[in-house]
Parts: C-alpha cells; sequence; structure tokens
C-alpha cells in the first residue's frame, strides 16, 4: 500500500471509479455505433450514388452482421438524428423509457430497480453494473497501489480504458482509434510529465520517456511482424491492428521492459480461455477470437505486477 493512500481516499476513489464505470457502459454501447455511422456516412458520400454502392455496401454490411452491430446501410441511415456520447439521454432498448437520474445511480438504481426497467419490466443485464462495480474497484486497487498521486490517477484512467477497450472488442471485435491512439500518446505525455518531476518509476518499473518512446515502437512492430509473418504462411489475417496500437498503447505506458511479460501473458490468458469456449460452447476454432481483451488483462496485471514480472523474466534468461 503506497503511504500517500490514505482509506478516504481509496473509499473515494471506489466512488469515483463507480460513476467512472457508468460512463464506460455508454461508451461500450455507443461509440462503436456512432463509428459505424460515420463509416456509413463516408460510404455514401464517397460513392455517391454509384453503382458500386452495393458492393462497398455489401462488404460493410458483412463486417456489421459478424459485428452484431446492425443492419444494412440504407439511405435513411445518413439522415439520423445527432447521436454521440452525450444525446440522445440513455433509455430502455425494450420500451423506450427514458432513463431518469434516480435510476441512473451506479449499482444502487440496478438493485432498487431489481434489475428490471421501471417503464417495461423487461430485464436489465447484469453487465451493466458489474462494468461500474469493476471500474470502482480497479480506481480503489489503483490509488491504494499508487497513492493520490499522478501515476495513481493516470493508472485509473488506463484501466478505464482497458475496461472498454476489452468489452468493446469482445462485443464487436473492434479496437477503437478513438481509444488506442488517445491512450498511446497519453502514456508517452505522462512520462514527459513524469520526467520533468523527476519521477522514473512511477509503477514500480523504472521507465523513461525513452523506455516509454521504444516500449510504443516495439509493441506495434512486435504484432505488425506476427501479423505479416501469420498472413505469409497461413494465407489470412491472424489479428487486426487495432492489437498493434493496443501494445503500443501498453509499451508507451509500461516500457519496453514489460513488453514481453505481456505478451506471454496474453497469449496464456487467450489460449485458455479459447480451450475452454472449444470445450464449454462447441465454438469452432477457426472462428475469429478477439486478442485485445487479453492484451489488456495482461496490461492490467503488468500495471500492478511490473517489477515481479521483470524479476521473474530476468530469473529465467540467467
Amino acid at each position: 500500500m503506497s503511504p500517500l493512500a490514505t482509506p478516504a481516499a481509496v473509499a473515494l476513489a471506489f466512488l469515483v471509479g463507480l460513476c467512472a464505470g457508468s460512463f464506460l457502459n455508454v461508451v461500450i454501447h455507443r461509440l462503436p455505433r456512432m463509428l459505424e455511422r460515420g463509416w456509413r456516412e463516408n460510404i455514401a458520400e464517397y460513392l455517391d450514388g454509384e453503382a458500386a454502392l452495393p458492393d462497398a455496401a455489401r462488404a460493410f454490411r458483412d463486417w456489421s452482421e459478424r459485428s452484431g452491430t446492425s443492419a444494412p446501410l440504407r439511405d435513411a441511415d445518413t439522415r439520423a438524428p445527432v447521436y454521440n456520447l452525450a444525446v440522445p439521454r440513455s433509455a430502455c432498448p425494450a420500451c423506450g423509457h427514458r432513463i431518469r437520474a434516480l435510476e441512473n445511480v451506479p449499482l444502487v438504481s440496478w438493485l432498487a430497480l431489481r434489475a428490471r426497467c421501471r417503464g417495461c419490466g423487461a430485464a436489465i443485464s447484469a453487465r451493466y453494473p458489474l462494468v461500474e462495480l469493476a471500474g470502482g474497484v480497479l480506481a480503489a486497487l489503483a490509488i491504494y497501489r499508487f497513492g493520490v498521486t499522478l501515476a495513481g490517477v493516470a493508472a485509473c484512467g488506463l484501466l478505464w480504458a482497458l475496461v472498454a477497450l476489452t468489452l468493446i472488442d469482445f462485443d464487436h471485435k473492434l479496437l477503437p482509434d478513438d481509444i488506442t491512439l488517445p491512450l498511446m500518446w497519453s502514456g508517452v505525455l505522462l512520462h514527459v510529465v513524469l520526467a520533468a518531476a523527476g519521477t522514473v518509476a512511477p509503477f514500480g518499473v523504472r521507465v523513461d520517456l525513452a523506455d516509454s518512446v521504444i516500449g510504443a515502437m516495439a509493441g506495434y512492430l512486435a504484432l505488425w511482424s506476427v501479423y505479416w509473418l501469420f498472413r505469409l504462411l497461413r494465407g489470412k489475417e491472424g489479428m487486426g491492428y487495432g492489437d498493434f496500437k493496443l501494445l503500443a498503447a501498453l509499451g508507451a505506458w509500461l516500457g519496453w521492459q514489460l513488453l514481453v511479460p505481456v505478451i506471454l501473458l496474453s497469449s496464456v490468458v487467450g489460449a485458455i480461455i479459447g480451450i475452454l469456449l472449444i470445450v464449454v460452447r462447441g465454438r469452432d476454432h477457426n472462428l475469429p477470437l478477439a486478442f485485445g481483451p487479453y492484451l489488456a488483462i495482461a496490461g492490467g496485471v503488468a500495471l500492478f505486477f511490473g517489477p515481479a514480472l521483470v524479476a521473474l523474466q530476468q530469473g529465467l534468461l540467467r
């Protein structure tokens, strides 16, 4: 426990994290749909009614159906009302009942409503309070471990972003640039600020600005190389470009020293979960499996246990 992490600070971090988790639910649900709407509009504007529209729309439809986001492109979609992270207000997908402030209190509202919509009685998924709880628990752990410091607050932001990326990739096989790229640059910026303040080991492992930049470059190139090697050997894609960017972001935050442990840990976790899915659900092993959630889990573990992972890595290399 950090000497700067008082019980009151940890409790406050938990409450703030619950609110952040509520917002994460909005991001997880809306961001993929916002991106899809933008892609639809770009297709319509670029082709402008040309004969090639059906081919482009068909390719986009195939992605939409695989990811479970929506129906194929329609002209009406390009004239849809404003839809972003703030507008419109959250509503029940079953009946359209607008969720009022008292119905949107993290954890409490879900329990008070007995997991049912006040308007129509439709079930409210347990995932919503679980995401809120994850936001609170992870924030509390970050402040407990790193204290009320810039590193502690930054760790909260990193963990919340990893939660959003995990569930978006799980749902849609998509790691949005809107999250991965700002996450990468914010990792570099964090180390610029920390270096100016004389802090070189914010998360337990010594990382200076050069380590952060090298980590971002090496993280991207590592999975980019695996991607092209797999494509040359198997003739198909083995992962998406979002995975490269996520590992680059983790490299920027944690430094190049933790890239190998993150890759190995994510591979082990992914293999275990993939095997379980095949055994329990009878999942076709040829179907694509999102790798982003396992990178995110490994990144979170490396954030908290970086020194132990580096020591283990060094011990194995001796």
